[in-house]
């Protein structure tokens, strides 16, 4: 064992890993290849920049990744703290500011005394352990034949699109109303989040988010242009080629994608107009598209589930054509990239750890987790890890209740014939004991506060071992 927990890349993962081992006394040395060599997506060389949405999901602790987030937090999370710090509005879900908030995560590691960063691109693996890789779905090259070398090749890909950003002021506000779906906001306690799950208490009123409403005929001319539009290449990537078929993650599928599985499919996706009622017409329009803020500033706003791999001059044109958007300012094009995960029922264990390599973990994006905040979580577990390892203490499995610990379970048990990436959710997690309950904010609401509760017992146990250090 070597004095220094190694960690290869400084994504949320990599970061994440780094501070529950510098936190607890560990010293780190964490090797992030920008600025030296960049990749297609990043456009900074700071520490845990966003490069697709600026949304972490859901706040409310009867969502799963309400939940998530709140275990992340006891567990010590770095991240978190400094994302509400950077917050923007977004009803009921996190979203951040994303340049202050990676420039702090940045400078927070920058300044702690058992971290070293290291601005160098690893092209082998190091010796020393443990060795945490955390490089990511974008892990260049030759550090990827690396990795290859000790999964026998046994990795698999997914393509991922990031959605466009234009600036506020080039959107005409006499076609555009703010609006929550139903109201709700940062404030609620009880409904059914976006995404179907449900969330907690009485809703309050909210206008978190900007509107494009579409007639029935806006809406067709809309769909027609986006399924017909050229697409373009796949940059480095182009297994298009080969013959090979794509896969995409469905919670990232480009919106021609979803398009063109028929031309109700957006109206019940990203564009269900359902909740969102126009005031000038005080109905619900035929679809919406959203936009979320980017920024403190509300100077930037995302498009809310157009992520897409239309060529920049088609997204122009074909984008414009939404109702407040014919003048658009894109600052951002959407663009798209391979995504690539190791297969982890075959090469895992519960602490992330290869099961036959001693004290080398796989962290992040790269286990087959999907999301940003999936991704930090699994990096405080290696990190936690690696840090018990080095000091020959058990290592930690996180609960089974908790939704950390199902992710975990779900890497290690699931079918490698069949395995893809997962976002937190409560499937996930083990049902609770006795009679169903039918309503699905109750079981949350319950599936939370067990998580919770085993986290908590947890987290006792291992401090009598390990106690956590005050952050610097």
């Amino acid at each position: 064992m070597s004095e220094s927990v190694t960690i290869i890349g400084g994504g949320f993962a990599g970061v994440e890993a780094a501070w529950a081992v510098a936190q607890r006394g560990g010293k780190v040395v964490l090797y992030e290849m920008r600025p030296q060599r960049n990749t297609p997506v990043h456009q900074t060389s700071d520490l845990a920049e966003l490069v697709c949405s600026n949304s972490f999901k859901s706040n409310l602790l009867t969502n799963a990744s309400g939940v998530l987030k709140e275990e992340m937090r006891r567990l010590g999370s770095l991240i978190l703290p400094i994302a509400q710090k950077h917050s923007v509005p977004a009803g009921e879900a996190l979203a951040v500011d994303r340049v202050p908030f990676a420039r702090e995560i940045t400078e927070t590691l920058e300044a702690h005394p058992n971290i070293t960063i290291i601005r160098e691109e690893v092209t082998t693996l190091p010796q020393g352990r443990p060795l945490i890789i955390a490089t990511g779905p974008l892990t260049s090259d030759a550090l990827a034949a690396e990795i290859a070398k000790l999964t026998g090749g046994d990795s698999l890909s997914f393509f991922d699109a990031v959605a466009p950003v234009v600036t506020y002021d080039s959107l005409d506000m006499n076609k555009i109303f703010r609006a929550s779906r139903r109201g709700r906001g940062m404030t609620e306690t009880l409904a059914e989040s976006d995404d179907g799950n449900v969330c907690g208490g009485a809703p309050e009123p909210s206008a978190d988010y900007l509107n494009c409403p579409f007639t029935k005929e806006e809406y067709l001319a809309f769909w027609e242009a986006l399924t017909t539009a050229e697409l373009a290449p796949v940059h480095n990537f182009e297994e298009e080629d080969s013959g090979a078929k794509m896969v995409f993650f469905e919670m990232c599928m480009p919106i021609e994608e979803l398009a063109r599985r028929g031309a109700r499919t957006l109206c019940f996706g990203p564009m269900k107009p359902v909740g969102l009622t126009d005031p000038k017409t005080d109905r619900w329009p035929h679809a919406v598209l959203q936009l979320r803020q980017e920024n403190r500033e509300g100077t930037l706003w995302g498009l809310v589930g157009f992520q897409t791999r239309l060529r920049w001059g088609a997204q122009k044109r074909i984008f414009q054509m939404v109702p407040g958007l014919e003048n658009a300012e894109f600052i951002r094009y959407g663009v798209m990239h391979r995504n690539t995960y190791v297969n982890a029922p075959r090469l895992l264990d519960l602490t992330c750890q290869l099961r036959e390599y001693a004290g080398i973990y796989i962290a992040g994006q790269m286990t087959g987790v999907e999301g940003y905040l999936e991704s930090a979580a699994i990096g405080i577990v290696a990190g936690l890890n690696a840090y018990r390892s080095q000091r020959a203490l058990p290592s930690a499995i996180l609960p089974r209740e908790t939704v950390l610990g199902s992710l975990c379970h779900y890497l290690v048990e699931s079918d490698p014939k069949h395995f893809a990436p997962m976002n937190s959710n409560w499937g996930v997690v083990p049902e609770l004991e006795g009679a169903p309950i039918r309503d699905k904010r109750e079981k949350g609401r319950r599936k939370g506060e067990r998580a919770l509760a085993a986290l908590d017992t947890f987290l006792q146990d291992l401090e009598r071992e390990t106690p956590l250090e005050v952050a610097p």
